[in-house]
């Protein structure tokens, strides 16, 4: 197993340079630059510049440069750990990004915790007692989760919150702890807003686990081990909690490695509608904006958390699964 790992991590630089390539070409594939973007924005405004003015702001931000010298360019401040300055933002990238990273971790980590917490609970539910009425209503909830798209039920529950309750829930703050430094009583209200985001991103993936979790328990129920136990009179929850489940959660632990970034990204579309300070909706204003620096810093690091998301994935399935075996040599 340490071998097993330490030959991953070996791989992580090797993987990331092919990322980077990759998401710096896809980032750079759409027509014009930064400079292109501003000066529409510019003309939409009613102001303009003249050819002069934009060809010293496409040198002055290195976009006159082939795009194999902006990527070196780039890749070389990531190696002297500077990810750069945003076009857009006009700061440091690693003081952007820092800024939301801990509201981005503290409702990935809630949202994590929300969704296990409940899918795997409901999914050996469904199986012990299949075609049973809690069968049925879990049925129902998995199907509704999955088919509502994730921004409606964000814009349901926070129409729900403001008629049934008085509050809005939109961002993660109230207004006077927006740009207040962090207090008992910011916490507090952190806590008071994060639970409606929590639930709307943790529900679509709660219904999807769930459904998951149900099919390969019945499907570990049927198999001949589980009679043989039952036949040596071990109680049935012992049997299923010990054996099945352990079992049938390993698709869930497989999914991991794509649901971290997830996770981390909070949701594009239902961020942008909560208004939530999180990482996605900088990621989309940095593509709308051409601001590739920024853009690829964000891409790199959602590449970074998918490979560190599979290696945990393979460690847990390995300790849970004593069938699955590392290659030690």
């Amino acid at each position: 197993m340490l071998q097993y790992v330490i030959k991953r991590l070996l791989l992580l630089p090797l993987l990331l340079f092919i990322f980077s390539v990759f998401a710096f070409l896809i980032i750079q594939a759409p027509p014009g630059d930064f400079v292109t973007s501003y000066v529409a924005e510019l003309a939409a405004s009613g102001s303009s510049m003249d050819q002069i003015q934009i060809d010293a702001l496409r040198e002055l931000y290195g976009l006159d440069q082939p795009i194999h010298v902006q990527y070196l360019k780039w890749m070389g401040q990531i190696l002297r750990g500077d990810l750069g300055v945003s076009l857009d933002w006009q700061k440091p990238i690693s003081e952007l990004i820092g800024e939301r990273l801990l509201l981005t971790v503290l409702l990935g980590l809630f949202t994590f915790l929300f969704t296990w917490m409940l899918a795997i609970p409901i999914g050996i539910i469904s199986a012990t007692r299949q075609y049973s009425v809690y069968d049925y209503v879990f049925t129902i909830f998995n199907y509704i989760g999955v088919a509502t798209p994730t921004f409606m039920t964000a814009l349901i529950l926070m129409w729900l919150a403001f008629s049934r309750l008085g509050i809005t829930v939109t961002g993660l703050f109230s207004p006077e702890y927006v740009d207040a430094p962090w207090s008992v009583a910011r916490l507090v209200d952190l806590l008071k807003h994060i639970w409606l985001p929590m639930i709307i991103l943790g529900l679509d993936g709660t219904a999807r686990l769930a459904r998951i979790m149900r099919a390969n328990l019945l499907d570990e129920l049927k198999k001949p081990y589980v009679e043989m136990a039952r036949a040596k009179g071990m109680s049935e929850w012992r049997l299923v909690l010990k054996y099945p489940v352990r079992l049938a959660v390993n698709p869930l632990v497989s999914t991991i490695g794509w649901y971290l970034p997830l996770l981390f990204s909070g949701s594009l579309i239902v961020a942008t509608v909560m208004n939530l300070p999180t990482i996605g909706p900088m990621l989309l204003r940095s593509l709308s904006s051409q601001d590739m620096f920024l853009a690829g810093s964000i891409v790199l690091i959602y590449c970074l958390l998918a490979i560190i998301g599979t290696l945990v994935s393979d460690i847990l399935l390995a300790w849970l699964d004593p069938r699955i075996r590392m290659e030690e040599s």
